[in-house]
């Protein structure tokens, strides 16, 4: 029988994949590629593209990675309804998903997880904007119910709450995930992960002492980080998060910080100089049971990510 994930998780550093934006963006998509033209909706490859999208997994695979995430990042019922595919939120999550796992049938060499990836809704329901924050609790709570749902039919190892602006926002989702899971009478582990600013704090101000203490009891497997910062400025966090030993710790960060070059965000930290930073992540702090790479990072980077773990294995 092969092994779950969170069997995997128990004896060994999982590597996730690298960013799918990047990547979708080397192949120079024009709006007649999107489903009914509708420019930018990255997510839609999967059924007007979905060989694109099936390429970049398998890139990733190729490369060594332990998991993929789903292109379903967008895939809310609130990013759908912008694109029009808002009223197939469930079946459309479900074709990600199972898109995703038939790239990883293809590699028989170990077992390979497929991550159902779940970005923010872009409502911010702590807040007072008037055009962020008026948003009824339940709204999203069933919007990213039906996600988990097509998630879940779509036979993910895991879901990924990801990139997370907002802890109120987390805690909604959370529930949504067991909602989801009630449904359709199967439970699949989760992964609330928090994404943090160079001085520590989400966009919000929260810092990851109160986002960690809000979530951590809610029934999630797994708390992370990633996005918006290269590995350094997440150190001390890291710190902090190891020094709990509670919950096995996810480090995605992206190739370094952006740099603004042209309007366009540049990232800048090379394969090599991502796997020194992690591989002291790991020797040092032994929580962390999880890395993988974010904006900016490449195939190239998760290759370089699977050597070095596997060194650390062999010393």
């Amino acid at each position: 029988m092969t092994e779950s994930f969170l069997e995997a998780l128990k004896k060994r550093v999982l590597l996730f994949d690298g960013a799918m934006g990047t990547e979708i963006q080397k192949l120079n998509p024009q709006p007649q590629d999107f489903p009914n033209n509708k420019d930018g909706f990255n997510d839609g490859l999967i059924l007007s593209r979905p060989e694109w999208i099936k390429q970049i997994h398998r890139s990733y695979l190729n490369a060594g990675a332990d998991c993929i995430e789903t292109n379903t990042f967008g895939g809310n019922k609130f990013k759908l309804d912008e694109y029009g595919f808002g009223d197939k939120t469930v079946e459309f999550n479900k074709q990600a998903a199972e898109l995703a796992r038939q790239v990883c049938n293809e590699f028989q060499d170990k077992t390979h997880f497929v991550i159902g990836s779940m970005g923010p809704s872009g409502f911010l329901p702590s807040s007072n904007d008037p055009d962020l924050g008026q948003i009824s609790l339940d709204e999203i709570i069933n919007a990213f119910a039906l996600q988990a749902e097509g998630l879940i039919l779509g036979n993910v190892d895991a879901l990924l709450i990801e990139t997370s602006q907002d802890i109120l926002e987390v805690k909604l989702v959370i529930e949504a995930c067991h909602n989801a899971m009630k449904k359709v009478h199967k439970e699949v582990p989760i992964i609330a992960n928090i994404t943090l600013d160079q001085y520590g704090k989400m966009l919000l101000g929260t810092n990851v002492q109160s986002a960690y203490t809000t979530v951590s009891d809610m029934g999630v497997n797994i708390f992370g980080l990633n996005c918006s910062t290269g590995p350094d400025e997440m150190t001390p966090s890291v710190i902090w998060l190891d020094e709990q030993q509670d919950l096995p710790i996810l480090v995605v960060p992206n190739a370094g910080m952006p740099h603004n070059e042209g309007g366009k965000a540049v990232y800048k930290m090379t394969p090599d100089k991502l796997s020194q930073k992690l591989e002291e992540f790991i020797l040092k702090y032994k929580n962390i049971k999880i890395v993988g790479g974010c904006c900016g990072t490449t195939p190239e980077h998760i290759a370089a990510l699977r050597k070095m773990i596997d060194s650390i294995k062999i010393k």
